[in-house]
């Protein structure tokens, strides 16, 4: 890799390991390529948004990469783009963390590029490179045969595809499916409590009832670091869910009363929430969409007998959500 990409350090040839994150600049990557880098791994990080995280590069043994064109380049210190076969040479451990809740379109065209082709493309890149570890971020309820949304099959097909070639090949998989994941910073109990504040007193909500396991980013953290060198977790597939489990509304009142601002969270009905998806899905951000209501027909909560994880949402959320906490930040 022309070092000419890079911000940060460079890999040492005295034999410290080294794994390129996917998705290393977001909500759980940041986290996980901090461990990394405490554990003294060197880790690259190929991002298309390198100047918005800067501070990653000041992390010890961190490499950010700018993934952009030279023209649209935020560095303005390299000549090319640097291929993901380039990225991954001299590469131990290869993680797959990137995922969008909502596309542009509204065909599944764009999850099936972001979930399914980047993990077809990374994994042959790993496969050219003789990258023999691989640990991929999957979702609780994907499903390539009977996925309720298009996010969920995709995220299935991403996942079985990954194990058959890493089978094929000689690359050892693991992958994970966590709930929704809380903790600061999260997209999930912000959001509700961002809403709460603009609501007059009700907070309308489709799927009331739907159940979630949610669990906290840093036990995401620890099993993704903890399978890396376990001969036990090859090939194996982890679900992963908080100790309790949650309707939709009920994390939504504890957003909302947590965050100073309390409100009567009223349910709506089937056919109300399919109008509600379908006129905030073309609002900028896509807040909620139709992909969003299939996938929310599905528990999104773990079988009786896995294993869960110990964090407890309210002994967390208080240290973000809190008015308090808010003015500290």
């Amino acid at each position: 890799m022309d070092e000419s990409h890079a911000v940060g350090g460079t890999h040492d040839p005295r034999g410290q390991r080294r794994a390129v994150v996917l998705g290393g600049t977001g909500f759980v990557g940041r986290r996980l390529v901090r461990a990394l880098s405490e554990r003294d791994w060197e880790v690259v990080v190929p991002s298309r948004h390198a100047a918005r995280h800067r501070d990653m590069a000041l992390w010890p043994s961190v490499v950010l990469v700018d993934m952009n064109p030279p023209g649209r380049s935020d560095l303005a210190t390299h000549r090319d783009t640097p291929e993901l076969a380039e990225l991954l040479e001299r590469t131990d451990l290869l993680v797959n963390l990137v995922g969008i809740l909502n596309e542009r379109g509204h065909d599944g065209e764009g999850f099936k590029r972001v979930h399914i082709k980047l993990t077809k493309a990374a994994l042959r890149a790993a496969v050219d490179a003789g990258v023999p570890r691989y640990l991929h971020m999957s979702a609780l309820g994907a499903d390539e045969e009977n996925g309720a949304s298009h996010y969920q099959s995709s995220k299935g097909k991403a996942e079985n595809w990954a194990h058959r070639f890493g089978r094929k090949h000689e690359i050892a998989v693991t992958s994970f499916r966590p709930s929704v994941i809380f903790g600061p910073g999260d997209s999930f109990l912000n959001r509700f409590a961002g809403l709460a504040r603009l609501m007059p007193g009700v907070f309308p909500l489709a799927c009331a009832s739907a159940r979630f396991s949610p669990v906290y980013v840093g036990d995401v953290v620890s099993r993704f670091v903890a399978s890396i060198d376990d001969p036990a977790t090859f090939g194996e597939r982890y679900d992963l869910c908080g100790p309790h489990d949650y309707s939709l509304g009920e994390l939504v009142s504890v957003a909302a009363s947590t965050s100073g601002h309390p409100r009567w969270v009223v349910g709506l009905p089937m056919w109300l929430s399919r109008l509600q998806a379908r006129v905030m899905e073309w609002l900028p951000g896509k807040p909620f969409s139709r992909d969003n209501l299939a996938s929310l027909q599905r528990p999104n909560t773990c079988d009786p007998d896995c294993r869960r994880e110990p964090t407890r949402l309210e002994d967390v959320a208080p240290t973000y959500l809190a008015p308090d906490a808010r003015k500290r930040r």
